[in-house]
């Protein structure tokens, strides 16, 4: 199990070098909400590119809260393909 851990944040150690020359801050959390989007995705079984794609297809049809709930990434998707 601890190497399944590992493996998971791995790519979040290696990157750490780059985010440290963020040019702003407002850059620096902008790539930490897409990176934790992405890895809620993974932890849910959800292929990234393709939740993604739908996300940003179908959230400017969003207008009460309960639309942008449905699209959150462990909520089952038929658009989205699963890992």
């Amino acid at each position: 199990m601890s190497n399944n851990c590992d493996n998971t944040i791995r790519p979040l150690v290696v990157g750490r070098k780059a985010w440290l020359f963020a040019d702003t801050v407002r850059g620096a959390k902008t790539s930490m909400n897409l990176y934790s989007l992405i890895e809620t995705c993974r932890a849910n079984g959800v292929e990234p590119y393709a939740y993604l794609k739908h996300l940003f297809t179908v959230l400017p049809l969003a207008q009460m809260a309960d639309d942008y709930e449905a699209l959150l990434p462990w909520r089952p998707h038929s658009e989205t393909q699963r890992i």
